[in-house]
């Protein structure tokens, strides 16, 4: 330490102007000596008091701490990934599960249609035998009534016929027959 202080004030003597110049240097009215002499006892007080040392102290203290940060900031930036490695791959089995859910919902939508289409067309089936059923039932129906209205209309027409052609004593002969037969199969 105290060959750099009697270095740098050599350099600082040698390299004066005024004294380049020729003049005076080492009185205290020559004020680059003054100067010169404030700046060396600055230095010297410096040194004395460990100031460089302190603050080396205080750089190397800094710098550890902003190393420190450094090494904390990796950490956590691994951390970081490490977290959005395992989000993504949740993020992708979600989508992969969301993916199997939405293929079974269509199967079984597609499996629900169709078992709704073979319902329809057994119901379709039932109602077309029940119409088939109320068809023949009014056919039948109808052809009883047509039947029954010939009947009548034959029974009317008959007897109608039968009222003109017929006479008083001719009825009376039939009246007549008719009871005798009807106790005949009565006894």
């Amino acid at each position: 330490m105290h060959k750099l202080t009697g270095s740098v004030l050599l350099s600082l003597v040698a390299a004066t102007p005024a004294f380049a110049a020729g003049d005076v240097f080492f009185s205290l009215t020559n004020t680059d000596f003054v100067v010169t002499l404030a700046f060396i006892l600055f230095l010297v007080v410096l040194v004395y008091f460990k100031v460089p040392s302190l603050l080396a102290g205080m750089l190397d203290k800094r710098a550890q701490g902003i190393q420190d940060e450094l090494s904390e900031a990796r950490a956590l930036r691994e951390e970081a990934q490490t977290l959005l490695a395992s989000y993504e791959r949740k993020q992708r089995e979600v989508q992969e599960q969301a993916d199997r859910i939405v293929a079974q919902a269509r199967e079984e939508a597609e499996l629900a249609a169709e078992q709704a289409k073979a319902d329809i067309a057994k119901s379709l089936e039932r109602r077309m035998a029940a119409a088939e059923d109320q068809i023949a039932s009014a056919e039948a129906s109808a052809v009883r009534e047509v039947r029954n209205s010939a009947i009548t209309v034959a029974v009317q027409a008959a007897k109608d016929v039968m009222a003109k052609q017929m006479t008083d004593a001719e009825a009376n002969k039939r009246i007549d027959a008719s009871i005798d037969e009807v106790s005949a199969k009565l006894h």
